[in-house]
């Protein structure tokens, strides 16, 4: 008798009526995506997370390192540091999408329990719903700054766009990524020449007011940056759970590390131009102003490119929200997930982003930096326990159905991973610095000249402890389980024909 509670398969593929994904709403969510409809291109996901860095968050982010007092030289490279240590950690969860076939936060029911994970899903929600927040906001001030239009209108606008296209799904979202990428990329060559040749406007700032260096900056900036691709992490498997099951990790791990590290070193760098040498302090409007001064319509051009960018990632972090939002309930009461369950799921997320984003009225820097700190704070515990257990101690072996019961060789509560998440949280609150919002030093971190260190801390913490309580894990006791799963997978795996 089979102890799973939910389906891993959809209630269309349980009736027997022919699937279709590609050009239709995804009928998946949280189930299992069967060999028989694997699709993906592993080339596919370096233009895709190229893109969902490739809009003015990212050049918002690179404003931070001179409002610290960071020169332009090291705003770019605190920015670069950053990128690079956040994306590797979030590129290698790309491989667990093509070797389970399930999104990021079911799989991660094997270190936190059926119903323990809930207590993860919490920060991965808040990271959705906090990107989507603050995007909403930067797009409604950008265009407000650039066309006078009004906020409220442009924030229903966005949002209803970003919901269509996270309703329609997957392979939507993978396209429209795609098209924006080839549309957008010359546009941006174009500008980084004109800055480069001194085109696009801009001065030195005098000496005096040119930034330098100080620690408490570059590590402030640093953190910023690592923070935004790290808060990719729970998103990586739900767009790379489409590829064939025998993908290769390395290529998989290269094409999302390549793809979201580049774009998003390009453009925190011309941030950082921005900042330092037009004195901007609107990321949109900049860009628009700076291409505007190469050629007249060429800065109009790039901020509607950019914004369609940032709001095709908005139904990104809608669809991964759902996502998230679908596996909590389900770990509390046992849900079929339909495509019913995934619209309105999306409706509800979209209505709770848009009266936050369209009503606050706050510092858009200061909502962007503190945004990305929670967001770090409460994801690189998870992070580190996480890819601990798929790369050191389960080596990507699971028993995947066993990931759709409390009843399972996983159980309702894992008690290892949430100690470990618990006690990586805690040991980091000494080390954390938040800027606002409320502002906090704590002990350690005003000791240490008010220098963040809590992601190393909880990186460190969380992942060895995690690994240090698996010592005594009976992964034998596993194999009978992981071999049942198989069996029923293939079973599972019977794909449809659809008769003319």
């Amino acid at each position: 008798m089979s102890t799973q509670s939910t389906p891993i398969t959809s209630s269309q593929e349980q009736s027997g009526a022919p699937i279709k994904i590609r050009g239709a709403i995804e009928t998946r969510s949280i189930d299992y995506v069967p060999e028989s409809e694997r699709h993906g291109k592993v080339w596919q996901q370096g233009p895709f997370w190229f893109l969902g860095n490739f809009q003015f968050f990212t050049i918002a982010i690179g404003f931070l390192g001179p409002t610290l007092g960071l020169s332009l030289g090291y705003s770019v490279l605190a920015g670069a540091l950053g990128i690079v240590f956040g994306t590797f950690f979030m590129a290698f969860h790309a491989t667990q999408g093509a070797k389970l076939g399930l999104p990021q936060m079911i799989q991660s029911r094997a270190q936190f329990g059926y119903r323990g994970v809930v207590v993860v899903l919490f920060a991965s929600l808040f990271t959705f719903l906090a990107f989507n927040v603050v995007d909403a906001i930067l797009v409604d001030d950008g265009l407000n700054g650039i066309f006078g239009w009004n906020k409220t209108v442009v924030g229903l606008a966005i949002t209803i766009v970003a919901a269509i296209l996270a309703i329609y799904g997957h392979d939507w979202l993978h396209v429209v990524f795609r098209v924006l990428f080839v549309v957008s990329l010359p546009f941006y060559v174009i500008l980084t020449i004109g800055i480069m040749t001194g085109h696009a406007g801009g001065s030195a700032p005098p000496p005096a007011a040119n930034g330098g260096l100080t620690l408490v900056g570059f590590m402030s900036m640093f953190t910023a940056a690592a923070a935004y691709n790290i808060t990719y992490a729970p998103y990586v498997s739900d767009y790379s759970r489409y590829l064939p099951r025998n993908t290769r990790s390395l290529p998989i791990i290269a094409a999302v590390f390549g793809g979201a590290a580049a774009s998003a070193i390009w453009l925190i760098a011309i941030g950082a131009w921005l900042s330092s040498r037009l004195g901007a302090d609107d990321g949109l409007v900049a860009l628009r102003d700076a291409g505007n001064n190469m050629v007249h319509g060429l800065g109009t051009l790039l901020a509607i490119l950019s914004v369609l960018a940032l709001v095709a990632t908005m139904g990104l972090n809608a669809y991964s929200g759902m996502l998230s939002a679908v596996t909590g309930v389900d770990s509390v009461r046992p849900i079929k997930p339909t495509r019913r369950a995934r619209v309105i799921t999306i409706v509800v997320l979209s209505v709770i982003w848009a009266v936050i984003g369209i009503g606050f009225g706050g510092n858009v820097l200061d909502a962007l930096s503190t945004a990305l700190i929670y967001m770090l704070y409460l994801l690189v515990p998870w992070t580190a326990v996480n890819l601990v257990d798929f790369f050191a101690v389960r080596r990507g072996h699971y028993a995947i159905t066993d990931l759709f019961t409390p009843h399972g060789i996983y159980g309702a509560w894992g008690s290892r991973g949430l100690i470990s998440y618990a006690v990586g949280l805690i040991t980091m609150l000494p080390f954390a610095v938040l800027p606002a919002y409320p502002k906090y030093t704590g002990f350690l971190a005003a000791k240490l000249d008010g220098v963040d260190y809590s992601i190393a801390v909880g990186l460190i913490v969380s992942g060895a402890l995690y690994w240090l309580l698996c010592r005594t894990l009976d992964l034998s006791a596993e194999v009978p389980a992981i071999a049942r799963s198989e069996q029923e997978l293939r079973r599972e795996d019977v794909p449809t024909v659809e008769h003319a």
